[in-house]
């Protein structure tokens, strides 16, 4: 069973995710857009969130110019339909933020499992 939870509700809870990234890491974040939709076109019902982008361990000072900014992008309805409560939907929402930009600064998704984020 789904939580019920407005969408501009998850985007709040999104934005707090993003805002509590450590002052030290969330300084090198760079040419990223959060977005949330309701479910993955391609990810299947599973799929709490996406990156796209070129992680900053790729880029290049002289080859990454002009190109469009990175896209983290959390799914409500798969977080929503896994959990059970309003604080298991935050608590799935960190979790899930944390692992899309850990994507961003170049950690590969077995590294993040390691750490608790997989």
């Amino acid at each position: 069973m789904a939580i019920d939870i407005s969408r501009a509700h998850f985007e709040v809870l999104v934005d707090r995710a993003v805002a509590s990234i450590p002052t030290d890491l969330a300084k090198h974040i760079s040419n990223v857009a959060v977005l949330v939709e309701d479910e993955s076109p391609t990810g299947g019902p599973t799929l709490l969130g996406l990156y796209q982008g070129i992680p900053l361990t790729v880029r290049g000072s002289t080859s990454y110019a002009g190109v469009m900014p990175d896209r983290i992008t959390i799914y409500q309805g798969p977080i929503t339909r896994r959990c059970n409560n309003l604080d298991d939907v935050i608590e799935q929402v960190r979790i899930t933020v944390v692992h899309e930009l850990a994507h961003h600064f170049g950690i590969a998704d077995d590294r993040l499992g390691e750490l608790g984020y997989g």
